[in-house]
C-alpha cells in the first residue's frame, strides 16, 4: 500500500454549538477515550476507543459500530496541535482498503468562552467525496449534542 496521496475531491464542513459548561471540561472530553466513546458516535451507533493519547504527537483510535452490528468502521489519527482550552488540531483517517475513502482529513476544534458557556466549533477538511458534506455536518451536530448532555451542569430550578 502506498502512502502517496491520491487525486480525489474532498469536502469540508464547519459546525458550531454553544455548550453550557466550562471550556476546560469540554476540552478535556475531546482528549479522553472514555468521554469520546460516549459522545462521538452518531445516532444508531456505539463507539469504542482503544486509546486517546492527548498530547502533541499522540494518537487516538476509535470504532463506530451500528446497533444491529451490520456496519462497523474504524478510524484514527494524531494530535497535531494542542492549545489547552483553545484549540485541538488532529489528523483523521479511515482504516479501509477502499481507495475512495482513503486520505487524511484534518479536524480543528476551537473553544471560545461566550455568555452562557463555551462555543465549540468543529471544522473538518479533506472529507472523502463519498461522504456527503451534509451527512458529515449532521454527524458532528449529533456528537456536539451528545457532548452537551455529557458535560453540561444541571440547571438549578
Amino acid at each position: 500500500m502506498s502512502d502517496q496521496p491520491t487525486e480525489m475531491e474532498t469536502g469540508s464542513i464547519e459546525v458550531s454549538r454553544v455548550i453550557k459548561a466550562p471550556t476546560e471540561r469540554i476540552y478535556s472530553a475531546f482528549l479522553d477515550a472514555d468521554a469520546l466513546a460516549k459522545f462521538s458516535p452518531p445516532a444508531g451507533y456505539t463507539a469504542t476507543y482503544d486509546h486517546a493519547d492527548g498530547e502533541v504527537g499522540g494518537t487516538y483510535r476509535g470504532t463506530f459500530t451500528s446497533l444491529d452490528k451490520s456496519d462497523e468502521h474504524s478510524f484514527g489519527g494524531e494530535y497535531v496541535e494542542l492549545v489547552p482550552n483553545e484549540r485541538i488540531v488532529q489528523s483523521d483517517k479511515f482504516e479501509t482498503d477502499a481507495p475512495e475513502m482513503q486520505g487524511e482529513m484534518t479536524v480543528t476544534i476551537t473553544f471560545e468562552e461566550v455568555e452562557g458557556g463555551t462555543e465549540v466549533t468543529v471544522r473538518q477538511e479533506g472529507i472523502p467525496k463519498l461522504i456527503p458534506e451534509e451527512d458529515a455536518a449532521t454527524g458532528w451536530g449529533m456528537s456536539l449534542e451528545n457532548l452537551a448532555r455529557l458535560v453540561e451542569y444541571p440547571v438549578a430550578e
